[in-house]
């Protein structure tokens, strides 16, 4: 009963526009190298996940993301994160990113360029894209339990029964 009522009122913060699509963007990541949406996207799916080094939800949601990460690697889903914070906060994030155990790539939009683009107004913020780029789900903030909608998400987007 719980988890229904959680995946109810998470659905509610669960929403698309019909076919939008995200085109390609290029970031820094936190080794100060070049990355590509176009080359980092997954076979299937691709979740990408907005966030700062000061955001609470953040943090809480991001050991959960590695779970699911995890999960799903194997099927053709893959997982990308963007930090958002500052130049100021720069210093804090690859160790940061390490203790949360994040095993993808940390991408940096310490400009907002991409975080405006998007249309992403606040974080965390979690976006699951297609093959093509269309957005399929767009989820803004955490709470405990969001990750068993998100990754209900995933798998159905996948096809997989529960």
């Amino acid at each position: 009963m719980h988890i229904i009522l959680i995946t109810l009122l998470s659905g509610l913060l669960i929403a698309a526009a019909p076919e939008q699509k995200i085109g390609n963007f290029k970031l820094k990541d936190v080794k100060n190298k070049w990355q590509e949406l176009d080359k980092l996207k997954g076979e299937k799916l691709t979740v990408i996940d907005f966030w700062a080094t000061w955001c609470k939800p953040c943090v809480n949601a991001i050991p959960e993301l590695v779970k699911i990460s995890d999960k799903y690697k194997n099927k053709g889903v893959a997982f990308i994160s963007i930090n958002v914070d500052g130049n100021r906060g720069r210093q804090k994030i690859r160790p940061m990113a390490r203790s949360l155990g994040i095993n993808f790539p940390v991408l940096l939009d310490t400009n907002g360029r991409v975080q405006k683009k998007l249309g992403i107004s606040a974080v965390p913020s979690l976006l699951i894209i297609d093959a093509e780029g269309r957005l399929l789900v767009f989820h803004k903030g955490y709470r405990s339990g969001d990750e068993i909608v998100i990754e209900k998400e995933i798998k159905d987007y996948l096809g997989e029964k529960e």
